[in-house]
């Protein structure tokens, strides 16, 4: 077993027992125990000849497989010499979806660090929350985005070093690559030990870590993308879903990069920027969501999009009307599925085979799944119940053994998903389990942005919910009651929504306020959320 120097992360990983089942016995699902997974992802491409394929374009720039090796040795050497990384370290990084957050990203587990991969729009009090919960010590910033970051205060981070993602100047980062190796000695990691961690928004308290091992990055490009998209070397994959979030980072790099195609990265994914993206640069595969399909469609006619063959929708449920017109318009048919942060990626979708147009689909190559009810019992064909899930990667939360124990129950992944299963096998999304609301493909926790309208001066109390939407999926809707009933107008209501984009995340922000004089309460004093929806 290797040794880390910094143990945090495998110390605080759940037992085993409270793990979920892993089921790993097929031959595309065996790795060897010794196993750093950038080796099957960038450095392979080298050692194989492929070096001058293009492993990443953008409107600006084309990087091949070798400038993303030699620039990522770059950073290990930096990380290690410069900054004082050991192995174990948790290293943050910050930027949108460019190159240089690739390179960072291979740099940091080349040189034994764990990943944390954070969204643009994360604030100062987001950003200083998880690098208190896992300790984290080292940050590569995008030089756009050092503001927030250096207004951190924690005894942890230690050291921020920024580049410039937009290639347009040299900042510390590049500076300091300049004069290093373009070779680099991998840390001799292995399959099971804490490669990255995503943050996942709980509806109560502190963030959740969740944790996933180098075997477990490898194994899902041997699931979703062999099942659903049959990756070929000369695909171009593209996508609006930031890297921060598993189903990007999967989308955009991992799956691209295991089977040795190119990804067409784009910091603001507008739908005319994707449009003209597929266009101009003969785009094969685009993953987003089902907000932006529906935009999308609305613009398609202005484009050739002819060399487009598959598209892919996650972060909220697909409506049987998006899929149908983007079909009507273009012929193709939209993949859905559902993945989770705890999963890493998708674990239940469809082909183009076997699509049944409104069903989420069928469990692909590596998982199972059923619908159980509030004892874990297995419920009868079209009731409704709560998604159980298992397969060749699972949840381990970090730290947090209340809330694995919620999670993994009876050795089951439980999703906080609402589905049914019919008589074929599909199953069909039917409603979140919690307050979480999924607004244009983004988790908004209610209680989160309670927590945040709670500290404005003339708030009192708050209930936020999610209001249903055609063009969002959902809303998020702030019920306010004042300290003072009697400013309640308009005018307060868009200082309060300017106030919250100034001091939080902007995409969480109430898009609808209502004010009251009492919020709707049980005898014991607990909001109900459901007459307020």
């Amino acid at each position: 077993m290797i040794h880390f120097e910094d143990n945090f992360a495998h110390i605080h990983l759940p037992d085993e027992q409270f793990q979920p089942d892993y089921l790993l016995n097929h031959p595309d699902f065996q790795f060897d125990n010794h196993l750093n997974c950038v080796e099957k992802l960038l450095d392979i491409h080298i050692n194989e000849g492929r070096g001058n394929s293009i492993a990443i374009r953008t409107f600006q720039e084309i990087w091949t497989f070798q400038n993303l090796y030699d620039k990522s040795n770059q950073i290990a050497h930096v990380l290690v010499d410069d900054l004082g990384l050991v192995s174990g370290n948790r290293v943050l990084i910050r930027s949108a979806n460019n190159p240089m957050f690739v390179a960072c990203w291979f740099a940091v587990l080349k040189s034994g660090g764990i990943v944390v991969a954070t969204m643009p729009l994360l604030r100062e009090k987001e950003l200083e929350t998880m690098i208190e919960c896992a300790e984290i010590s080292h940050a590569l910033c995008d030089i756009r985005l050092e503001d927030a970051l250096l207004n951190v205060n924690s005894p942890f981070l230690k050291s921020v070093c920024v580049f410039d993602g937009s290639n347009e100047t040299q900042a510390e980062l590049e500076t300091l690559m300049a004069s290093k190796s373009t070779n680099f000695s991998n840390f001799p990691s292995f399959a099971e030990a804490v490669s990255i961690i995503g943050f996942t928004s709980g509806t109560t308290g502190l963030p959740k870590m969740t944790a996933h091992f180098h075997k477990d990055i490898l194994l899902i490009c041997e699931a979703f993308p062999k099942y659903a998209l049959q990756p070929k070397s000369d695909d171009i994959f593209t996508g609006s879903p930031p890297l921060g979030f598993t189903f990007g980072l999967g989308g955009l790099v991992l799956f691209p990069f295991y089977y040795g195609a190119t990804t067409f990265l784009i910091e603001k994914p507008s739908p005319e920027i994707l449009l003209k993206a597929i266009e101009e640069f003969q785009i094969t595969i685009c993953f987003t969501a089902p907000t932006a399909w529906r935009m999308i469609t609305q613009k398609v006619n202005d484009f050739d999009i002819s060399s487009l063959r598959k598209c892919v929708s996650a972060g909220e449920n697909l409506p049987l009307k998006v899929w149908d017109d983007w079909y009507n318009a273009t012929g193709l048919k939209i993949i859905d599925g559902i993945g989770a942060t705890e999963l890493l990626h998708i674990f239940i979708s469809s082909n183009e085979e076997n699509m049944k147009p409104g069903a989420t689909g069928l469990p692909i190559h590596g998982y199972e799944a059923k619908i159980i009810d509030e004892n874990g019992n297995e419920v009868p064909i079209n009731e409704m119940g709560k998604l159980a899930v298992r397969g060749i990667t699972g949840c381990k939360y970090l730290n947090r053994p209340e809330k694995q124990s919620e999670y993994v129950q009876n050795k089951w992944n439980l999703t906080g998903d609402i589905f049914k299963k019919d008589e074929d096998g599909y199953f069909w999304f039917v409603a979140r389990g919690d307050d979480m609301i999924i607004s244009s493909g983004y988790n908004i926790a209610a209680i989160e942005v309670e927590s945040v309208l709670l500290t404005h001066d003339e708030i009192l109390e708050c209930a936020v919910v999610g209001i249903p939407d055609e063009n969002r999926g959902m809303l998020v809707c702030a019920n306010i009651v004042l300290k003072n009933h009697a400013s309640a107008n308009d005018n307060l209501a868009k200082s309060i929504q300017d106030w919250f984009k100034e001091v939080a995340a902007p995409y969480k922000y109430p898009r609808i306020i209502r004010f009251h004089d009492v919020l709707p309460k049980t005898e014991t004093g607990k909001i109900q959320r459901f007459k307020l929806k």
